[in-house]
């Protein structure tokens, strides 16, 4: 689980203004940070088959996301995965 104060430093860093909290570019980051967390917990209990699923359940909503982000501006799109690191 993402700690309230990561949950913060990301949504400060992706926000597109002071009270944005929900925006999808906010998402994708903190669905990263969950990516990152449970990638980690995989690679020490590697018979954690809930945590297998729900891998890969984030790793398909957040690809939606990109893609919605991506349909409305491919710029915001290419600098949102350079920021957060995300392959192609």
């Amino acid at each position: 689980m993402i700690s309230s104060e990561k949950k913060a430093q990301i949504t400060s860093d992706l926000a597109s203004h002071k009270t944005d909290t929900g925006s999808p570019a906010v998402q994708v980051g903190i669905m990263t940070a969950r990516i990152t967390e449970l990638t980690d917990h995989l690679k020490k209990n590697k018979h954690d088959h809930a945590a297998r699923r729900a891998l890969l359940q984030l790793v398909g909503k957040r690809k939606r996301h990109l893609k919605y982000i991506a349909e409305g501006s491919s710029d915001a799109y290419l600098e949102l995965i350079k920021k957060l690191g995300i392959r192609r």
